[in-house]
């Protein structure tokens, strides 16, 4: 029996305890993308299963990529049914493995159909729609993913302005690297500090990619490992940062759209009032992050960590981010 075999075995064994004893795995695929996560692509037949299902599962191997911020799988599947609660669209969670399933960490979720390669969503016509309403619906979904009260939840850290610009700075220096944009950019950064909003439940990687697009619009908020608590603006301003526009550089909000519809929407759902000056500290200290992380992965090559070539390739994007830094300071520099 081959892997693959056993797998799809283990699946249906898994699966028939929730759609019942009918319930038949016809096939599994791995999907392409993700690069921290697995992503399988199920077709079902029997018993009461959707034709299809989802399985995000954590990577079958000794070790995590170095300084991980994930929450883990099952922590991300109880925010996603509370996102879901609040309005947000999401895919139904149907079931969160157990240890004694032998499929290690995840969960099966619903099908959204839709896109999320960036490309496609900001160039092909059919999503023309979509991209005149996308702005006004992310500021109504990042609203019910503020809203959502968590409490003390353990597995959530606080991550502040500030705290996060220390945390990369922290790696920035560990690695040895000698990038003066980047030394000058945290010193503004911290020179300019905002004082912090109230802290709010963050997706902490709302962006292209992490989103479903339809030819209407947002079908699905995706990818939750990054949730933490901390400052609103954070990610409001992640879509921003220029590494996700994609090449479309001229329009601010994700390469798609403007910021005022945003911003409007979001308040009007009961977000804070955030003018976009507001987003300028956050928008570069997103350029700073990318920047660290695209160090730590090429890192995470040349040590053997993760000796992939997607590692490698993320990690020659350091260059992309400092002609950003440059171009943020220089526009704080006449601001």
């Amino acid at each position: 029996m081959s892997d693959l075999q056993e797998f799809r075995q283990l699946l249906q064994t898994v699966l028939k305890r929730v759609y019942g004893d009918k319930l038949r795995v016809d096939d599994v695929n791995r999907l392409s993308g993700g690069a921290s996560q697995e992503t399988w692509l199920m077709n079902l037949s029997g018993g009461s299963a959707p034709e299809t299902l989802i399985l995000r599962r954590a990577p079958q191997r000794s070790q995590d990529a170095p300084s991980s911020a994930a929450i883990g799988l099952p922590n991300e599947a109880k925010i996603i049914g509370y996102a879901e609660k609040a309005g947000v669209p999401v895919p139904n969670v149907v079931y969160v493995l157990q240890e004694h399933d032998g499929l290690g960490e995840g969960y099966f979720m619903s099908r959204v159909p839709g896109e999320t390669i960036a490309r496609r969503i900001l160039r092909e016509d059919r999503y023309a729609e979509a991209r005149s309403a996308l702005p006004a619906q992310c500021g109504q979904a990042l609203a019910g993913i503020h809203s959502i009260g968590i409490g003390d939840d353990p597995a959530l850290n606080l991550s502040q302005g500030l705290d996060q610009l220390s945390q990369y700075e922290d790696f920035y220096l560990s690695l040895g690297a000698c990038r003066p944009i980047f030394d000058l950019a945290m010193v503004w950064l911290r020179e300019n500090a905002p004082d912090p909003l109230t802290p709010v439940l963050l997706h902490g990687d709302f962006r292209l990619g992490n989103i479903m697009v339809d030819e209407t619009g947002l079908a699905a908020v995706l990818d939750w490992e990054l949730c933490h608590l901390g400052d609103p603006r954070e990610d409001i301003a992640w879509m921003c940062t220029n590494s996700w526009r994609f090449g479309n550089i001229d329009k601010r909000l994700g390469g798609f759209g403007d910021l005022e519809p945003l911003l409007d929407a979001y308040a009007a759902d009961g977000g804070p009032v955030i003018s976009p000056n507001d987003i300028d500290w956050w928008e570069m200290m997103g350029s700073v992050k990318w920047g660290v992380m695209c160090m730590m992965m090429y890192e995470s090559f040349r040590t053997g960590a993760e000796p992939t070539v997607e590692r490698a390739a993320i990690g020659r994007r350091v260059s992309e981010t400092e002609m950003d830094l440059i171009r943020l300071l220089e526009a704080q520099r006449h601001a």
